[in-house]
């Protein structure tokens, strides 16, 4: 944990990947305790920004993630995380918070 770089509020980024499939399931923000206690109990584990508290992800809606993997950047400043998911990532009920999309034109 030590190569790792928060920013100035202490938070980094955490991308939240299933570890089967590969697609990113949701991001998330951890600061040093909380990317402990996704450590140590093997279920992530965030900051919210928002609500300035500790969220364990499933706590009150069942819907856990079990650490699989920890990754983090060439720079340091961001975390992969591959998780078994236990239903839905995205508090809509979807399985992942990515589901809309951007229209390019070129």
């Amino acid at each position: 944990m030590k190569e790792l770089k928060f920013d100035k509020n202490g938070l980094i980024p955490a991308i939240i990947q299933d570890y089967k499939t590969k697609k990113v399931l949701m991001l998330a923000y951890m600061n040093k305790t909380s990317l402990r206690k996704t450590l140590n109990s093997g279920k992530t584990c965030f900051w919210s920004r928002s609500r300035k508290k500790f969220w364990v992800k499933g706590e009150t809606s069942g819907n856990f993630q079990f650490i699989k993997d920890i990754y983090y950047d060439c720079d340091s400043d961001t975390l992969l995380i591959r998780v078994r998911q236990v239903g839905n990532a995205c508090h809509t009920g979807r399985h992942s918070c990515f589901y809309r999309k951007l229209k390019c034109t070129r």
